[in-house]
């Protein structure tokens, strides 16, 4: 078994979840998760975001706002729609992955939000959606709330405890939320409890979503550090997420999340899709990359070819 970090495109391309789940094990913190937007205009106008952030150093791309039914990657050369996640994989040689959002009935967002974030039906987390995901190629589902969604931690839980059942060893999953997404009685350290992450990973999560520390009010290092601890004990590994927009703040700012997110002993480490919008500012996934993994494993993520 080889490491994340040593993997190539054609290592990723033959993964199964077991393997995908022990490269990144076996990388003790140094796995960067990067999202983007495919609905918005590219940063580099015929270049996607997704080989964007490949090129700055990405280890897995996440898709949000990923329509299953009417999937859209601006900058993608012409692709049916069956195969955009298959061909997107190709241009990065990376593991690909979408959000999808469960809803709890009766529960809806008390935030007003952006006309750009109302939810489609292909972006709900319907166990007909994760299936067409799967068929379509995706290595990982992420269950959350983009902002003002209003998805809760107890649809996280029933999305989970369905997708277990029928989806099986096929796809890693992925829950939790970085930020409240328009459920106010679950904001700040409310986000997520011990409680929720002992919910998720019974419920079948392989990987728990925190928010990163100083991302949300409240939630401090020594926090996401006692949730990491939790999530380990139960054989579960975590992602730490920054998801309120700081992925576009100055590189100072980036590295020291970085740095606490490592303190906290997280798995992985999440960049997310607010620079100027559609992804991360460039130059923060490239420190980002340095500061968790050193510059001999963030330049060998961003030389090495999709061709090996």
């Amino acid at each position: 078994m080889k490491r994340f970090l040593d993997c190539t495109a054609s290592d990723f391309e033959n993964m199964k979840k077991k393997e995908l789940l022990e490269a990144i094990s076996a990388s003790e913190g140094r796995v960067l998760v990067c999202e983007t937007i495919g609905i918005l205009q590219p940063m580099l106008g015929d270049v996607t975001n997704a080989e964007f952030v490949a090129s700055m150093g990405a280890d897995m791309i996440l898709l949000n706002m990923f329509d299953v039914n009417h999937p859209v990657i601006q900058g993608l050369p012409k692709t049916e729609d069956r195969e955009i996640i298959r061909k997107i994989k190709q241009l990065t040689g990376r593991p690909v992955g979408i959000n999808l959002e469960p809803l709890e009935q009766g529960k809806e967002s008390s935030v007003e939000t952006n006309e750009m974030w109302k939810l489609s039906g292909g972006r709900v987390a319907t166990l007909e959606n994760a299936k067409t995901a799967v068929e379509m190629g995706v290595d990982f589902i992420v269950l959350t709330g983009n902002p003002g969604i209003g998805v809760t931690n107890a649809a996280i839980t029933d999305t989970l405890k369905l997708y277990r059942e029928h989806l099986g060893e096929q796809v890693v999953l992925i829950a939790g939320k970085m930020h409240a997404s328009g459920i106010l009685s679950e904001c700040g350290e409310h986000i997520l409890t011990e409680a929720d992450v002992r919910a998720f990973a019974e419920a079948g999560a392989d990987i728990i979503l925190l928010p990163a520390p100083g991302t949300v009010p409240g939630i401090t290092m020594e926090y996401v550090r006692s949730l990491v601890v939790c999530a380990h004990s139960l054989g579960k590994m975590t992602l730490t997420a920054i998801g309120t927009s700081q992925e576009g703040a100055d590189t100072d700012t980036i590295k020291e999340i970085a740095l606490m997110c490592k303190m906290t002993g997280t798995d992985l480490h999440h960049l997310g899709d607010a620079g100027y919008g559609g992804m991360a500012l460039p130059e923060n996934i490239l420190e980002y990359g340095k500061v968790i993994r050193g510059i001999r494993h963030t330049y060998h993520r961003m030389a090495v070819s999709i061709r090996r």
